[in-house]
């Protein structure tokens, strides 16, 4: 893939707006699918589906830890591209009421709870 193609596909993962919010949580703390999934209101398939688009293009990573799959930021992506999203993401949306309540939100998930529902 040539860099005029990554960076499309950059920008294509960032043109989605549940994907930026998980991108903002993620930037407050690892999240397994189960909490994503409760902040965000949809369905465990299309919560993965976007966790997928943002982890093929080097965004995110995920960590197993037990039973849990962790996603994060990439601590150390590859591409500067993706390091220049990355360094830039917490002066986006800040002020956004949607995200403000994302965040507020993840301090109170309980993957012990939510898991143990599926």
């Amino acid at each position: 893939m040539n860099n005029l193609e990554k960076q499309t596909e950059i920008f294509k993962a960032l043109s989605d707006k549940s994907r930026l919010r998980i991108l903002k949580m993620l930037s407050k703390k690892s999240l397994c699918v189960c909490e994503i999934t409760e902040v965000l209101q949809l369905a465990t398939s299309t919560v993965s589906n976007h966790l997928s688009i943002l982890k093929d293009t080097g965004l995110i990573i995920d960590k197993k830890d037990k039973k849990w799959i962790n996603y994060q930021l990439n601590p150390h992506p590859d591409d500067p591209a993706v390091s220049s999203v990355l360094v830039s993401l917490h002066l986006l949306l800040e002020d956004d009421e949607l995200v403000k309540k994302d965040k507020e939100m993840i301090k109170t998930v309980n993957r012990e709870v939510l898991c143990s529902k599926t």
